[in-house]
């Protein structure tokens, strides 16, 4: 059962900017993701603008946006196929336990200009 489904859009010049801000991209992102988008070279930007439209997009299929927990417990990582999944921990997998919530289903695109993530929580 569909327990609830989000979706955000990122302007990727947001992510160029925030790169150029010491510290503000380590306080979003889990060590992980950061050093997964850093090896994508001219990616990173985008790398990093969907993940962070994957986070918004939770919060949003969780009904409370992101109150009440840290970007960084939300951690976009490829599953075993190739395709992205979202990794819960802390604040974060309590919500999503909170509201029956067993399984999230992610979805990421980008092109040069915009990335966006879609989020399908299932209980």
């Amino acid at each position: 059962m569909i327990l609830g489904t989000g979706i955000d859009i990122v302007r990727v010049r947001r992510l160029e900017r925030w790169r150029d801000i010491p510290g503000l991209c380590e306080r979003w992102f889990h060590p992980r993701e950061l050093a997964y988008s850093r090896r994508r070279g001219k990616g990173e930007a985008e790398s990093l603008a969907a993940r962070f439209a994957a986070k918004e997009a939770f919060g949003k299929a969780l009904g409370t946006g992101l109150a009440g927990f840290g970007l960084r417990e939300l951690e976009v990582f490829a599953e075993g196929g190739g395709g992205p999944g979202l990794r819960l921990s802390g604040r974060a997998l309590e919500a999503l336990r909170g509201m029956g919530g067993r399984r999230v289903f992610l979805s990421l695109s980008h092109d040069k200009d915009n990335a966006i993530a879609m989020v399908i929580i299932e209980g």
